[in-house]
């Protein structure tokens, strides 16, 4: 059976299916509406189908056994970790079993000698950090949100870090999987590189659910730096901003973090966080190092942007200080609704090649203005990235339909220019129509091994793989 195609499941097969998997997992399935209704959304676009299970399984065996049952009655399963997914991953389409992986919760070990740990799927990235932080290490990607480190696999999650420390699909050594069938594989290993065999890991890593449920990863772990500098400059231009961003990465000039903000976005900031800073296109940057290493790349990132029309470096040395201004830029999300009360954020991203970024982040400006919508930019501009919160009115269709004009165009741009539909959200359902565009051929190739590895389509149904019908 395609996986575009599966059915919601017949009444009389989820009360089969619920009482089967209740002699099991007992009050842990639920049909309560609340519950049901939580689990049929993420944090993005408002796409809504509710789930007709919630299942709260707490061992790889559990996992196997939902798997196994709802194979068998050809039942979709949809994982669900945090909730904080922004292109639709985590919607029930075909109804069916939303499988969640919040009780996976423990850290399974911690090895400060080799520098990697193995967590299960529920940790987030917030509590993973609080309980290694007295080790002297930390794990780096930080997507913002303070997402489950499965969810951030299974969407090769990035965030503000990966100009310096990479993305998930670098800080993954191995995962432990549970297949459609029911059957736990464990892939790669704690060696840092394998010339055995195919690299099933990083097949898992970004398939969102599509392939199998990810249920343990081992992760790398990386020495908290002994020096940290953040710092904020603000310019005349958006042009100069990105110029300067260009100019130090050409200079191979290490930083842990590159963010762009344009002057609509610094407005969304201060009104939210309260910042002192003005209405103009901004980046926050930061230094890791050694204390004299830090001071010397503040020192060589002033000249360069003070070359590009930024002003003064506005540090922040102390953690607090580093704290606030890193939080404010990640509640850009929450800042941005706040510009206009009762309007729904559209965010999206996407990633060119650095030499491509001016000139696809100032064509996507002009495009903004053109719209007459409301449309700030923040990027992790280091590695090309950038996002677009849309502002639009739900009950408006010709507003709606220019904001998803607008996203379209975004991604066609990015594409057109070597880059990608997505640098981190993902593909989910929002960017489905852009697949066959970006990657041709290579679809056919995707659909192929998720027909082989789930031949009766139940995990995660109508996303990632379009149809054929829905190329443009």
């Amino acid at each position: 059976m395609n996986a575009d195609t599966l059915p919601r499941p017949a009444p009389e097969t989820i009360a089969l299916l619920r009482a089967e998997l209740s002699g099991h997992l007992g009050a842990r399935v639920t049909t309560s509406q609340a519950v049901l209704e939580q689990h049929s959304h993420g944090e993005g676009l408002p796409a809504v189908a509710v789930p007709d299970l919630v299942v709260f399984p707490e061992s790889n065996e559990e996992v196997a056994l939902v798997l196994a049952l709802c194979n068998a009655h050809r039942v979709a399963v949809t994982p669900f970790g945090a909730g904080s997914s922004l292109e639709g991953q985590v919607v029930a389409l075909a109804g069916g079993v939303s499988l969640d992986m919040s009780r996976f919760n423990k850290m399974l070990d911690v090895s400060p000698e080799s520098l990697d740990c193995r967590v299960q799927a529920g940790v987030t990235r917030e509590a993973l950090n609080a309980q290694i932080r007295d080790t002297g290490l930390f794990f780096p990607v930080d997507p913002g949100a303070n997402a489950s480190i499965g969810g951030m696999a299974s969407t090769r999650a990035s965030g503000t870090n990966a100009v310096r420390y990479g993305t998930m699909r670098e800080n993954i050594l191995g995962l432990t999987v549970v297949t459609p069938a029911g059957h736990i594989v464990r892939t790669g290993s704690r060696a840092r590189k394998s010339a055995a065999g195919l690299d099933l890991t990083h097949l898992y890593v970004g398939s969102e659910g599509t392939l199998g449920v990810i249920t343990e990863i081992q992760l790398k772990l990386y020495g908290l730096p002994e020096a940290t500098i953040a710092a904020v400059c603000q310019f005349v231009s958006l042009e100069g901003a990105v110029a300067a961003v260009v100019t130090a990465l050409q200079s191979n000039l290490k930083m842990a973090r590159i963010e762009l903000l344009d002057e609509v976005q610094m407005r969304a900031a201060i009104n939210y966080s309260k910042l002192d800073y003005a209405e103009a296109p901004t980046l926050f940057l930061e230094f890791h190092g050694s204390p004299n290493g830090v001071r010397e790349d503040a020192e060589m990132m002033q000249a360069i942007t003070a070359e590009h029309g930024g002003g003064a470096f506005d540090f922040a040395e102390r953690a607090e200080d580093r704290s606030r201004l890193w939080k404010a830029r990640h509640n850009s999300y929450q800042a941005v609704r706040a510009l206009s009360p009762g309007k729904s954020n559209m965010g999206t991203d996407a990633c060119v090649p650095i030499s491509a970024l001016p000139a696809c982040l100032l064509q996507t400006k002009a495009d903004i203005v053109a719209s007459g919508l409301t449309a700030p930019i923040v990027g992790h501009v280091g590695d090309g990235n950038f996002h677009l919160g849309i502002l639009f009115d739900p009950n408006d269709a010709e507003e709606t339909e220019r904001a998803e004009a607008l996203a379209f165009r975004t991604a066609r741009r990015a594409i057109a220019m070597g880059g990608t539909c997505s640098g981190e959200h993902g593909v989910g359902l929002h960017k489905l129509v852009h697949m066959q565009t970006e990657h041709g051929e290579g679809v056919a190739l995707m659909q192929a091994v998720k027909n082989a590895l789930d031949p009766n389509g139940i995990m995660n149904p109508g996303k990632m793989y379009p149809s054929p019908t829905s190329f443009p």
